[in-house]
């Protein structure tokens, strides 16, 4: 896929400055195009899509809305905590504006911790972008798929058997 003029647009809109400090490419010098394509092949490597990716992560988010920004259980295995913040962010692809909110979860089977936000849920399911190597907030999908146990394309959809601990009492 040719770096068309549209994606530098959206390239631009990702350095330092443009929407959030700091940006979204960190150290990454590849243009979008490349990076695009790089997640994507790991993406179908994993045997995951990036909308089941999305949606694990979007059920999470909802799930731990219930805590009112203390961390709440879900399933047992989860500690995810729901911050909302003030203000909003524009998607750099120039489609959406989203509720500044942060999200951590926390996977105690394997104790390892992820924050991301819902830019990077919309990022992740309508453009396959984690954001640039070097970058603060970059989601590296190996992580998410770990992390989160996003499952593979022909496994179940996760996000409707969410549950917290009281509900699995």
């Amino acid at each position: 896929m040719k770096q068309t003029p549209e994606l530098d647009r959206y390239q631009h809109n990702m350095r330092p400055g443009c929407i959030t400090l700091k940006g979204f490419l960190g150290s990454d010098r590849r243009c979008l195009t490349e990076i695009l394509i790089d997640d994507d092949a790991e993406v179908n490597r994993l045997g995951t899509t990036h909308e089941t990716i999305a949606t694990r992560m979007q059920a999470l988010r909802d799930a731990g809305t219930a805590g009112l920004g203390e961390p709440i259980t879900i399933d047992n295995k989860y500690e995810v905590r729901v911050d909302d913040v003030r203000g909003k962010l524009a998607c750099p692809f120039e489609d959406t504006v989203v509720q500044k909110t942060f999200i951590q979860v926390k996977n105690t089977d394997i104790n390892e911790t992820l924050t991301y936000t819902d830019l990077h849920i919309h990022m992740i399911k309508e453009h396959g972008f984690y954001e640039g190597h070097g970058s603060g907030f970059r989601l590296p999908p190996a992580d998410l798929v770990k992390i989160l146990d996003v499952p593979p394309c022909a496994g179940e959809d996760t996000a409707n058997h969410i549950q917290t601990a009281n509900e699995a009492s």
